[in-house]
């Protein structure tokens, strides 16, 4: 008999030595948003900071390739700890978020997508079976890739990344034998 998953908000967040602040940076990938219109990158933002993280970098590029590229470089010699996208991670042509960053990661995460397209089930039904929501490591920077639409980040937000944001960067640090 197969039984249901437990539900994220049943087990707390795994315990870690003690709080800090993770160096978050918010991307949102669109052809159409502007900071005044960008609910998803707003939100994402209020929630980072909610949690007691800050938000190092804010930025709005077109859904082309070569601007999700650029920016990535960009950020790879910064202070960001943690990268939050959204948009562009569905399967219509001009939606180029997923081809161009999964290339980057190494290793991906691959329980992230899985566990996200299966909240996103519960939510929006079949429809959440075309989100390519992705997230690895970007050299030594977590990256989490989300659907554009406010709904989607707050639930990977809230359900998956920042119960787990603090736990991972310290699972990166112990990896790293300077740091020891």
């Amino acid at each position: 008999m197969i039984q249901n998953p437990p539900h994220p908000d049943r087990h707390p967040p795994h315990p870690d030595r003690h709080a800090f602040s993770v160096a978050c940076a918010v991307l949102t990938i669109s052809d159409t948003r502007d900071r005044g219109s960008d609910r998803s990158g707003q939100s994402a933002q209020q929630l980072i900071r909610a949690a007691g993280h800050s938000v190092v970098a804010y930025d709005i590029v077109r859904d082309e390739p070569d601007q999700i590229l650029a920016w990535f470089i960009q950020r790879g010699g910064d202070s960001t700890e943690a990268i939050i996208t959204s948009g562009g991670t569905g399967i219509a042509p001009r939606d180029t978020t997923y081809d161009v960053v999964e290339r980057l990661l190494n290793p991906q995460i691959p329980g992230f997508g899985e566990l996200f397209r299966q909240l996103s089930y519960q939510e929006i039904g079949s429809r959440a079976m075309v989100s390519r929501a992705i997230a690895g490591l970007y050299g030594t920077k977590l990256v989490f890739c989300l659907p554009g639409s406010c709904n989607a980040v707050n639930l990977a937000l809230t359900a998956l990344i920042l119960p787990e944001l603090r736990h991972l960067i310290t699972q990166l640090g112990d990896a790293n034998p300077s740091t020891l």
